[in-house]
């Protein structure tokens, strides 16, 4: 028998089982958000007792102790002589939606996510995943909330600006289509602010594509709509000015194809604005310096990679499948002849400009 080194073992132990506790805890974030606790503390300006925010939220207090306890030994609120507070950093992150560092659409979606863990098992002997739409409405609301905030705090002011030209093409009047469009929040915040131009939203999740439906009704906004590409396809005549692709074209299953697409609905000048996951161009690069490795891989397995696999034959890019070198070379494999890289600062994404 192979002799174990009991400090050796007590330490990976402990490594296995704080893994376990960041599960559990993502679980009480949630909880946290669904009920209204973080945004009760914030509210509230001053530390306050569990009883206070028990009876701020219309909650059973015993419950709301225990999961006080959970939150501050996890350091994630203040605890001093039995009062519980946010510090402003957390809830900027935690209870307030419309800063851009508000980081509650992933725990949104965690129940979702990790239930495709039934799912997935098959997956691994069959090699097909699952879907967007495989983590029902609730998967659409957090990609939704998980993208809102940094997109409207910096999509007009800072990341369009920086693409010469084109604020001053879409005053005027473009055509803008965005593929994997979502709930529609990109759609419809530029609609507003370019009404001379022309939008187009394109997803094939059927609840993602009912939210944005009703949130163009309620907007009253009438130079913008939305579609299932399979339905209506993008144009393949070079109409179109303006093409953006947020985070998307890593979770497809015929990325190449979009790409080809794509060039053959951009004009001769125009311009596609790629965002995607910032990845390097190998694991070891990835896992040495990617704090955040761990998490984008399991989350591919869970969600990307798995919507990347969901047809017989999808290319399975997953989360970090699309690094810089690898969409330089995909892009100029489509006929697109430049490709630059955006100097706009995002924790999780790279910005590039494409063009035929």
């Amino acid at each position: 028998m192979t002799t174990l080194d009991d400090n050796a073992l007590k330490l990976y132990s402990f490594q296995v089982f704080s893994k376990l506790e960041g599960a559990v805890t993502a679980g009480m974030i949630h909880l946290g958000d669904q009920l209204g606790l973080y945004v009760a503390l914030a509210e509230a300006d001053t530390p306050i007792t569990t009883h206070e925010l028990a009876e701020r939220t219309a909650l059973d207090e015993r419950w709301v102790r225990e999961w006080a306890h959970n939150q501050a030994a996890a350091k994630l609120i203040t605890v001093d002589e039995g009062r519980f507070g946010l510090t402003p950093e957390a809830a900027a992150v935690l209870a307030s939606p419309e800063h851009p560092a508000y980081g509650m659409g992933m725990f949104h979606r965690l129940p979702q996510t990790m239930r495709a863990l039934e799912d997935v098992r098959e997956s691994f002997r069959t090699g097909i995943g699952h879907d967007y739409d495989s983590h029902g409405p609730q998967g659409a609301v957090g990609i939704e909330r998980s993208f809102e905030p940094w997109s409207n705090a910096n999509l007009l002011p800072v990341v369009l600006p920086a693409i010469e030209g084109l604020v001053e093409r879409m005053r005027t009047g473009a055509s803008v289509a965005d593929i994997g469009c979502g709930a529609g929040s990109a759609v419809l915040l530029m609609a507003a602010a370019f009404p001379h131009s022309q939008f187009r939203g394109y997803d094939i999740s059927q609840y993602a594509l009912a939210r944005a439906a009703l949130k163009l009704e309620e907007s009253g906004l009438h130079n913008a709509e939305f579609h299932d590409p399979r339905e209506v396809p993008l144009p393949d005549d070079q109409t179109l000015d303006f093409i953006t692709t947020f985070d998307c074209i890593h979770d497809m299953t015929r990325p190449s194809e979009m790409m080809k697409a794509i060039r053959r609905a951009i004009k001769p000048d125009g311009v596609w604005l790629l965002v995607d996951i910032k990845a390097l161009d190998t694991f070891e690069e990835n896992a040495r310096k990617n704090p955040m490795a761990p998490l984008m891989y399991g989350i591919s397995v869970l969600s990307c990679m798995s919507s990347a696999l969901s047809e017989e034959g999808g290319e399975g890019l997953g989360t970090l499948g699309l690094s810089e070198n690898k969409a330089r070379a995909m892009t100029q494999a489509a006929g697109f002849t430049r490709f630059e890289k955006l100097p706009i600062d995002h924790a999780v994404n790279a910005f590039y400009l494409v063009q035929p």
